[in-house]
């Protein structure tokens, strides 16, 4: 048995764990990256990170076609709830809840949080997803911050890391937050999708190696990476 973790391209990722689908973050339709959309998706759990379009952009499409529960902040879930979507888990930030398929802890981050329509979508997180195999850090759009430090105590298997700058952290911040996490492998997300994030993800790896003892493993929409139970 193990955990996939199926990259959907910009920040979106999909963990299929114990019978269940789960997506972070999913930006798929609009997304020029994607290899796939929003109609096209099963999911039986969606987890947000903050309300930004390119975070939520499918989440009421999916939710509502496929009756997904929605995970995310009390501001967020209050808000789809009021778009129609009946399914939801409201959390906030250090607050951890144990679910059928994992438990979910939500961490600080540092970055913005506004909805599309302009509501107020709360505080930004970051995701701690543990599962069956290990556990997964989803950092969310957050610039480097020194309590990922404490977040290293959670154990985390996988991180996964805006690397793209401009808008999050970029790749010599994302060096420092693997040191600071301790995570067997680290995974780049938040790049690529535009120019203005455009990254040499050579040169990110090259200086993962050097620099920390995690595992840098960059995958292309569409393909995976198999976390196993140690």
């Amino acid at each position: 048995m193990s955990t996939e973790i199926k990259y959907l391209g910009h920040s979106s990722f999909q963990v299929l764990t114990n019978n269940k689908s789960i997506l972070m973050d999913p930006f798929l339709t609009d997304n020029p990256t994607a290899t796939t959309t929003a109609d096209e998706i099963d999911a039986d759990v969606i987890l947000v990170s903050h309300g930004h379009f390119d975070h939520v952009a499918d989440v009421e499409a999916i939710a509502k076609r496929t009756g997904a529960l929605v995970i995310a902040n009390y501001e967020i879930a209050t808000w789809f709830q009021n778009q129609g979507i009946t399914n939801t888990h409201a959390m906030h930030i250090g607050g951890q809840h144990v679910f059928a398929f994992g438990t979910v802890k939500l961490t600080i981050a540092h970055h913005g949080s506004c909805l599309p329509d302009g509501s107020n979508g709360g505080q930004p997180t970051g995701i701690i997803l543990k599962t069956v195999d290990g556990t997964i850090y989803h950092a969310g759009d957050t610039g480097l911050f020194l309590d990922m430090q404490l977040i290293a105590d959670e154990d985390i298997q996988v991180a996964i890391l805006p690397i793209g700058d401009n808008f999050t952290m970029g790749p010599a911040d994302s060096v420092k937050a693997t040191a600071f996490l301790k995570a067997s492998t680290v995974i780049p997300a938040h790049f690529n999708t535009w120019p203005l994030i455009e990254q040499d993800t050579d040169r990110w790896q090259q200086a993962i190696q050097s620099e920390t003892t995690a595992q840098p493993v960059v995958l292309s929409p569409g393909e995976s990476f198999l976390l196993q139970k140690s």
